[in-house]
């Protein structure tokens, strides 16, 4: 991967924990006011509560009040009717006796019912209050939280604002101009690719294109999102690769005119595919032999070195560029390597990965196989008597 690349990537995760880190420090201020009002209501409840109890006392005083005075009026009443001197009279203050009389009971009835209601608000009070105390050590412990937390993120944010400063000064300007110019828009400035796409907006790429990203030798951006791309190697295990071949692997014929092979190091270069192919010509000596060898990068399928040329056949022309290496299955016409240049495409490499993965498969067996022939026959030389 290119090396402005892998610093990018960093970039990018360094950017999106500072906004993580911003984002909280924003969050934990709401959360108090969440809280804070939360406790106002219970504020209003309560003194809801309050003023409905004070307004049932004020209501019993004047009842009570009242009665007084309807006592005061029997009473006066009452010493009127001894110096009465008719029956009429004495009837009208009887009357007035008894509707007085009325008034009291109802005005008892009235505070009798205040004296229940009381109690049930009172009750309500006193859980409004219980409910108001506990909600204010709440929030003075959620207010000493949010303190905190913000103080440890600042300084968070302090130490990840050095890391970004350091990565964005070894960065090239224009490219780092790009990257925030498209972080700032789309949130993110760098995708990955895979399987011929731009994972963020799932665009397909051209294979040219993908080829590049593959390669990492430049940085390349997606043509639909402008975002940067990467390609990130992931390597498989030979029996991953295995498992995507057929199950049977065909051996390759020992005489052909073509023939592909596997090393893990060749010319200063690791792991290369090594292609080989025989063509005869005619000339003024007749027909000659010739073969032609052709090298690609195993992992991104570019050529790493020149084709080359040598008279006779290549199982001795290049004998020495055999040796040690694993024969793989694999054809394709010389016009199409041709028009492939110096690059194979995904098609090609795939298939002779997957073949090599089948191919080290069968040889690790082969070898196991072989060590246990030879564990059984040190046993038996073990078990035979002297």
């Amino acid at each position: 991967m290119h090396a402005d690349l892998e610093t990018l990537l960093k970039l990018q995760d360094v950017d999106r924990e500072i906004l993580r880190l911003n984002d909280e420090v924003a969050a934990l201020p709401k959360r108090v006011a969440a809280i804070e009002a939360k406790l106002a209501g219970t504020k209003a409840q309560l003194e809801t509560a309050r003023a409905a109890v004070k307004a049932d006392e004020a209501a019993k005083k004047k009842f009570d009040a009242a009665n007084l005075d309807l006592q005061q009026k029997i009473s006066k009443y009452r010493d009127q009717m001894l110096a009465v001197k008719t029956n009429e009279q004495y009837k009208a203050l009887q009357h007035e006796i008894e509707f007085a009389q009325q008034e009291i009971q109802a005005n008892e009835d009235k505070v009798l019912e205040l004296m229940l209601d009381s109690d049930a608000k009172a009750t309500q009070v006193k859980a409004a209050e219980a409910e108001l105390k506990t909600e204010a050590a709440e929030i003075e412990k959620e207010k000493k939280i949010a303190h905190d937390k913000t103080a440890e993120d600042e300084k968070l944010l302090a130490e990840w604002a050095g890391k970004r400063n350091a990565l964005r000064a070894s960065v090239p300007e224009d490219w780092l101009a790009h990257y925030e110019r498209i972080a700032k828009a789309r949130k993110t400035g760098i995708s990955e690719a895979r399987d011929s796409k731009c994972l963020t907006c799932q665009m397909t790429l051209r294979p040219q294109v993908f080829a590049e990203v593959r390669a990492g030798r430049k940085l390349i951006t997606c043509e639909s999102c402008s975002r940067i791309l990467y390609y990130r190697h992931v390597e498989k295990t030979p029996e991953e690769m295995a498992s995507l071949a057929p199950k049977k692997r065909v051996k390759p014929k020992g005489e052909a005119a073509q023939a592909w092979y596997y090393r893990a190091e060749y010319g200063g270069h690791d792991e290369v595919f090594l292609c080989f192919m025989n063509a005869e010509t005619n000339g003024e000596a007749g027909v000659q032999m010739n073969s032609s060898r052709r090298v690609y990068d195993t992992h991104t399928g570019r050529a790493p070195v020149p084709n080359e040329t040598r008279p006779g056949a290549y199982k001795t022309a290049f004998a020495e560029d055999m040796a040690g290496a694993l024969r793989l299955n694999g054809f394709w016409k010389e016009g199409e390597l041709d028009e492939y240049g110096n690059e194979l495409p995904m098609i090609v490499l795939d298939a002779l990965q997957r073949d090599l993965a089948l191919a080290q498969r069968e040889a690790t067996a082969a070898a196991r196989a072989a060590a246990h022939v030879e564990n059984e026959k040190a046993h038996e030389k073990e078990e035979v008597p002297s």
